[in-house]
């Protein structure tokens, strides 16, 4: 259990010279009587900041959840919050019809110069405090913006290392704070050349408020919605259908599982391996068992009918899915892989399994299918542990510190 000791806890935040989350909150200068219920920390009576978040991919998943949480909160507490994306994109139109305020951007690829200066212009004409990168082709933008913010930051979610000649520059050179969201994510900076303290431990959030444990009313109508009957055990996993997911090894744990009869599998998500995944299904013979049920815009229609949630994952940076599985009080079976590994004590909050060993992931869940208290004690230790150390407000309020941070250490240098 040496892992134990890199976990997240509280207000905790790896120091970023002297960084500390816990002094930080949403507020700019409000008292507490018109701070929303949610913001946390003591009064702050720093100014609100301009922050324009550039992401500009066209589907939406985990990260581009993060996004929009973080927008919202950042707003909630009085600071002026924008998005910088594609058009054509879902979260464009999520944070239009939030009311987010949004520019257009559309990057062809992670080379796109035109994009870069495009994007320049826009952080120009806005007088932005912070330009907040958040994905891959973000991150290859952010060199076209330096002079344009008070501050430039990035996120990184990914588990593996990046490219070791452009992450040296980008995050040691080009940008002014750097943001992981797991010890994983942050050991792969530091593997390719980032010093491990120049990098912010700022996990993914959930909102608690909107995820949450069901009612009665509302996990049997869940339950009809799929048509699982009464007496089955539902296990579900929401995700792109990509390899490095690890769907595949799922579906072989099923196969294995194919004499506990109550067991039912339910599959979210759209991606290029559903053809293969669908011959793998049929192949097994698990077309009653296994559903493959497509993309779904709000997690709650599945999480709210299921009993267990899967995360197979090959390689995860933190797992937003299994996050929002836990804060519905959910047992989570995961790979002990990256992100995942941190978030996840077994047998306490969930349970581990080596990635793409499915007799071991089929174990775990045979373990749990046939143990409907052990299900619930798991489950409730896992809304606590989200609720204690991964809600929305949380990662917001940390991102915060980030921004302020760098803003001061550029203007100590006289920048």
């Amino acid at each position: 259990m040496a892992r134990r000791d890199r976990r997240i806890r509280g207000d905790h935040l790896l120091p970023v010279h002297g960084l500390n989350a816990a002094s930080e909150n949403l507020g700019a200068g409000k008292t507490p009587a018109n701070r929303r219920a949610g913001d946390a920390g003591a009064q702050s009576c720093e100014p609100a900041l301009r922050i324009a978040g550039v992401d500009p991919e066209r589907g939406f998943a985990g990260g581009e959840t993060q996004v929009m949480g973080l927008t919202a909160e950042l707003l909630r507490g009085g600071h002026r919050a924008e998005l910088i994306c594609d058009p054509a994109g879902e979260l464009w139109r999520r944070a239009q019809a939030a009311g987010i305020r949004c520019h257009p951007l559309r990057v062809r690829n992670s080379i796109d110069a035109v994009a870069g200066f495009r994007l320049r212009g826009i952080l120009g004409a806005n007088c932005f405090d912070v330009a907040h990168f958040h994905t891959a082709r973000a991150h290859a933008l952010a060199p076209f913006a330096r002079g344009t913010a008070r501050a430039l930051i990035v996120t990184r979610r990914m588990d593996y290392p990046p490219n070791r000649i452009f992450a040296r520059w980008l995050f040691n050179r080009a940008v002014d704070g750097v943001a992981a969201i797991s010890p994983a994510v942050a050991d792969a900076l530091e593997s390719a050349g980032v010093p491990r303290a120049g990098i912010a431990i700022i996990p993914s959030g959930v909102d608690c408020e909107r995820l949450r444990p069901p009612t009665v009313t509302e996990r049997r109508a869940a339950r009809i919605r799929f048509a699982l009957g009464e007496g089955d055990v539902a296990l579900g996993a929401i995700g792109a259908l990509e390899p490095r997911k690890g769907h595949r090894g799922l579906i072989d744990a099923i196969a294995r599982l194919r004499e506990m009869e109550p067991l039912r599998c339910l599959i979210a998500g759209g991606g290029g391996e559903r053809v293969e995944l669908a011959a793998q299904i049929e192949r097994l013979g698990l077309a009653r068992r296994v559903r493959l049920i497509g993309p779904i815009e709000d997690a709650r229609e599945l999480l709210w009918a299921l009993d267990i949630f899967a995360m197979p994952s090959l390689k995860e940076g933190l797992g937003v899915a299994a996050l929002e599985a836990m804060a519905c009080g959910l047992p989570v079976v995961a790979s002990r892989t990256g992100g995942l590994a941190d978030l996840i004590e077994d047998d306490v909050t969930g349970a581990l399994a080596a990635p793409g060993d499915a007799g071991a992931l089929a174990d775990a869940i045979a373990a749990l299918a046939a143990a409907p208290m052990r299900r619930m004690e798991i489950g409730s230790a896992a809304l606590a542990r989200v609720r204690s150390d991964y809600t929305m407000t949380a990662m917001a309020r940390r991102t915060l510190a980030l921004y302020r941070e760098c803003i001061r250490r550029r203007e100590s240098r006289g920048e």
